[in-house]
């Protein structure tokens, strides 16, 4: 129960800072991310602000032997950069900059039932059932 309320507090946290950031308004990132064209720079704080929160927290986080809330801190088992990560990223990158939507500011952006969030999310949720049906273990 701490464990889900925890998330519960977390994820509406980071949907209202989103929101408090315009990252739901896809103007806004296609405006960030139009570099040659009228940039408009404003998102670039957001992103300072949440790297000068997250450095010392993730510092003092992983002094820590084990989360508050469960056994054990959940990392990635691996390192490496292959194919499909690269290949993932870009398909990401190369979505968001079409859209100027990426997964959470979109399911944050459900809350107003824009009809561009609720499609992007319903493709996005049937990407994702279709990523593991075809990429289901094998028997």
């Amino acid at each position: 129960m701490v464990l889900a309320l925890s998330a519960l507090l977390c994820g509406t946290l980071f949907g209202l800072g989103l929101y408090v950031s315009q990252m739901i308004n896809p103007g806004k990132v296609l405006g960030f991310l139009d570099v040659a064209g009228q940039w408009d720079p404003s998102l670039l704080l957001v992103m300072a602000s949440a790297l000068a929160a997250l450095m010392p927290l993730q510092w003092f986080i992983l002094k820590r032997s084990r989360p508050v809330c469960t056994d054990s801190f959940q990392a990635p088992a691996t390192n490496s950069i292959d194919s499909r990560l690269l290949a993932g990223a870009a398909l990401f990158g190369i979505g968001w900059g079409l859209s100027g939507f990426c997964p959470g500011p979109a399911f944050s952006g459900l809350i107003y039932g824009l009809q561009g969030n609720i499609v992007f999310v319903g493709a996005m949720l049937f990407g994702m059932w279709l990523f593991h049906i075809l990429h289901r273990p094998k028997r």
